[in-house]
């Protein structure tokens, strides 16, 4: 029954989650047999020539995280394998530079490898000659683009500007958006996006159009969130100065957490994670065992799954004038 509905998932686009729907907007599972075979998924990202997939995966309880990566060999997508650089320490949020030629994630690695303790969360990347050449060994940035404290979710520009989200008060874990600018010299002090964007609530995972013309990110603490933490869209004007950001909608946010942004530019598609579930709290009569079990193991289960819609940056400028 399950696989009978994620191929019609596949084949149809009809969507099985439990965000509100409308005939523009049509949210569908991400890869749902393959993502069903890890407990919590998140955070793609894929190459800008469309060849590679990266994305995280954790245990239940998400102790641990690992990056990892499916390529495409003609029109097929080979078995998923941990990426060549992932797998020891925890690992997570990867995001291409425009160019591919960088892959930026967060970690707790050590620094060194004569030490075998993992540290705070770090922001890190790996780099290659050319699309089709071996990853380096990862490579840390370090001050001041990462800091005593915890930096996450890079999102890189076509400048080499590093957008990511950190606890820029050490005495809170509230988190916030900043900017780190990259120049010959290395990257530049990071510093906090406006009001416009960054609030009193919580701002994470912020994904920054190449070009810089647009964020998308989550935060948590709004009037106007539907209770778990939703996505949010804030433009650049042409005097360079961010509008205030304006909630994505109930197309896309649940009750639950949504997170994880990114878009493809190429096919126009907006992918993000959510944590929403269809689990029903009772029923009109009792349940076999194999029904609990296609109720338990559906996709949309409360789980961190990755859907996907089509996304037009023309729709959210007129929603938001």
């Amino acid at each position: 029954m399950k696989k009978m509905l994620l191929l019609l998932v596949l084949l149809t686009g009809i969507s099985i989650t439990g965000h509100t729907q409308d005939s523009s907007e049509e949210i569908v599972p991400f890869m749902p047999e393959l993502m069903a075979r890890f407990p919590n998924v998140r955070d793609v990202a894929i190459s800008p020539d469309g060849s590679e997939i990266y994305f995280s995966v954790s245990s239940f309880r998400k102790e641990f995280y690992a990056i990892i990566v499916i390529k495409k060999d003609g029109d097929e997508w080979s078995e998923p394998v941990v990426a060549p650089f992932s797998g020891q320490y925890n690992d997570l949020e990867p995001a291409f530079s425009p160019d591919g030629l960088k892959l930026f994630f967060a970690s707790q690695r050590p620094l060194h490898d004569t030490i075998n303790e993992p540290k705070d969360w770090d922001i890190w990347y790996v780099e290659r000659k050319s699309p089709d050449a071996e990853w380096s060994a990862p490579i840390n940035p370090g001050a001041p683009l990462n800091s005593d404290g915890n930096e996450f979710y890079p999102s890189v520009t076509n400048k080499g500007d590093v957008y990511f989200t950190t606890t820029p008060n050490e005495n809170t874990d509230k988190e916030d958006i900043f900017v780190s600018r990259y120049s010959k010299k290395g990257f530049s002090r990071p510093v906090a996006l406006p009001a416009e964007v960054n609030t009193d609530g919580y701002e994470f995972n912020a994904f920054i159009a190449p070009d810089e013309s647009y964020l998308i990110f989550s935060s948590f603490g709004r009037e106007d969130d539907n209770g778990g933490g939703d996505l949010y869209i804030a433009f650049r004007g042409s005097d360079g100065k961010w509008q205030p950001a304006q909630n994505m909608g109930p197309e896309i946010n649940s009750e639950q957490l949504d997170y994880c942004p990114f878009v493809d530019g190429h096919t126009q598609t907006l992918y993000f994670t959510s944590e929403s579930s269809n689990v029903r709290k009772y029923f009109d009569r009792p349940q076999t065992l194999e029904a609990l079990e296609d109720e338990f193991y559906q996709f949309e289960n409360g789980l961190s799954r990755i859907y996907q819609m089509p996304f037009s940056v023309e729709d959210y400028q007129t929603k938001t004038e």
